[in-house]
């Protein structure tokens, strides 16, 4: 699987190319700044991108500024934003497309290397990974919105664990329900989404970008 990673932090990003690299990762670049990102996201087009959101020159915006350019030139490229702060606007951006592979992950709540090596993984795989921190951020609001408003609490929280990437076991370990129950919210999730019948990976995307991804999410941020 190739890589391309952006940190500015000299030793960070060398401790992230020896930890993708033992894991079997292929890192086809590690960059520092911004402009150098988007032009490897175009030029190798990895099959996922680790990238952190404030870079050179400015440390403002450049590395998901990039990310995002990148992915509106190649559509559905993969993206892991691995960054200290909850930029959900620009997260939002992010899922605008309506298409997966994308993960946003805080770094000081990345607490082994299973946790992230597994969400670069789904990452690349079309699916998602999103912090709890930043899911809270982008669901300000969404309440009031259909068909979100629809949903039970209990699917509500059934569906945020799969935006954090959970499977339908863990999942039911940490609500402390059978997996049977837990087949059923999902099912009843995608009926009030109305996702039709596909693949099963599929259809929990579309859920988790539909709850991550609303209008009054939107208007929640700007209220902020």
């Amino acid at each position: 699987m190739r890589v391309v990673l952006a940190e500015d932090l000299y030793l960070l990003r060398q401790g992230l190319v020896q930890l993708l690299e033992s894991h079997g990762f292929e890192i086809v670049a590690a960059v520092d700044n911004g402009p150098q990102l988007l032009s490897v996201l175009l030029s190798e087009r990895p099959d996922v991108a680790v990238v952190d959101v404030r870079l050179p020159p400015t440390f403002t915006d450049e590395g998901i500024q990039a990310a995002l350019e990148a992915r509106r030139q190649v559509k559905g490229l993969p993206i892991l934003v691995l960054s200290q702060h909850v930029e959900s606007l620009y997260a939002r951006e992010l899922l605008a497309d309506g298409v997966g592979g994308i993960g946003y992950l805080l770094k000081d709540r990345v607490f082994n290397s299973d946790q992230f090596i597994d969400a670069v993984r789904r990452v690349a795989d079309g699916g998602t990974s999103m912090d709890p921190q930043v899911i809270s951020r982008l669901l300000a609001g969404n309440a009031r919105r259909e068909p979100l408003a629809t949903l039970t609490q209990r699917e509500r929280e059934v569906l945020s664990l799969m935006a954090e990437g959970c499977s339908n076991a863990a999942v039911a370990q940490r609500l402390v329900i059978s997996q049977g129950a837990v087949a059923k919210y999902t099912t009843s999730i995608f009926t009030k989404l109305d996702i039709i019948q596909s693949d099963d990976h599929n259809r929990r995307v579309l859920a988790v970008l539909t709850y991550l991804n609303s209008p009054a999410g939107r208007d929640g941020h700007a209220a902020e």
